[in-house]
């Protein structure tokens, strides 16, 4: 069984699993499963993904991205690497059409802790220098006449299409921001609060801090409050037991310390 063995990293799962498809196939699901890995932490032991993370990707998943992820979780199950089914707690949001067809999302105000401001601000300093690269990439290859079998061309257009598409979404999400101030006040769970809980099924101890869906990140112990998990937990009390429902079925947890809380005073990003 893989699981008594090390286990590799997400990101070297990923190559496996890409590994083992045809061209096609591995050019249809790259992308999403790409996106996938950075999320949960590309350098995380394989065998460490939750429940948990999975159900809470929820927030970013498109309905199209599901089939790729799951086939990617699937394969993780059969390689020894998962106990349970995470590929069932896997769906995506439901997202009202919009007239015009433009995206919302980024429109609505985001709540960020000072490092979550930070990161989003160095995330999009590196995608404008990959953003540069990949145009200095399509300028090259566009050099090859023969637009249809020209593979490298197809690719650098498309991620330079993901590329630009993040970009417009973090300057939306950074011109809207407000920036939780800190507070020691720990008598119910709060956005902001860093919360340690005890997976009553399996006795596990989870670290979480609540954050703005945008800012998420299991990798670093982020929890959305847009999640079941965050949603069941915010405003109990220490000691409390909370059930969280899930895509693929019911948990309990108990909280077993908050550490910290944020104001409910916000400083604006401008204020800063």
């Amino acid at each position: 069984m893989a699981n008594t063995q090390q286990s590799p990293t997400i990101a070297e799962l990923a190559e496996l699993f890409l590994s083992q498809l045809s061209p096609e196939e591995r050019a249809e699901v790259q992308i999403e499963v790409s996106k996938f890995v950075k999320w949960l932490g590309s350098s995380r032991p394989a065998n460490n993904i939750s429940p948990v993370d999975v159900a809470g990707y929820r927030e970013y998943i498109a309905p199209s991205a599901v089939k790729p992820i799951k086939s990617f979780l699937t394969y993780a199950r059969k390689q020894g690497l998962s106990n349970t089914n995470l590929a069932l707690h896997l769906k995506a949001k439901k997202i009202s059409p919009k007239p015009g067809g433009i995206c919302q999302t980024t429109q609505i105000e985001a709540t960020l802790t000072p490092e979550g401001y930070a990161e989003l601000q160095k995330e999009l300093a590196d995608l404008k220098v990959q953003r540069s690269r990949l145009i200095e990439e399509i300028q090259k290859a566009a050099a090859d006449k023969d637009f249809r079998e020209n593979a490298p061309l197809h690719a650098a257009r498309e991620s330079k299409a993901h590329v630009e598409g993040r970009i417009k979404e973090i300057e939306a999400i950074l011109n809207q921001a407000k920036i939780v101030v800190e507070n020691q006040d720990t008598s119910r769970v709060k956005f902001g609060d860093t919360v340690v809980l005890r997976d009553l099924s399996s006795g596990k101890e989870l670290t979480y801090t609540l954050v703005d869906p945008r800012e998420a990140n299991p990798a670093k112990g982020k929890l959305s409050v847009a999640s079941p998990l965050g949603k069941a937990i915010l405003d109990k009390q220490k000691g409390q037991t909370v059930e969280v429902v899930a895509p693929a079925g019911s948990f309990s947890c108990r909280i077993e310390d908050i550490v910290g809380s944020p104001a409910e005073k916000t400083a604006s990003r401008q204020e800063t």
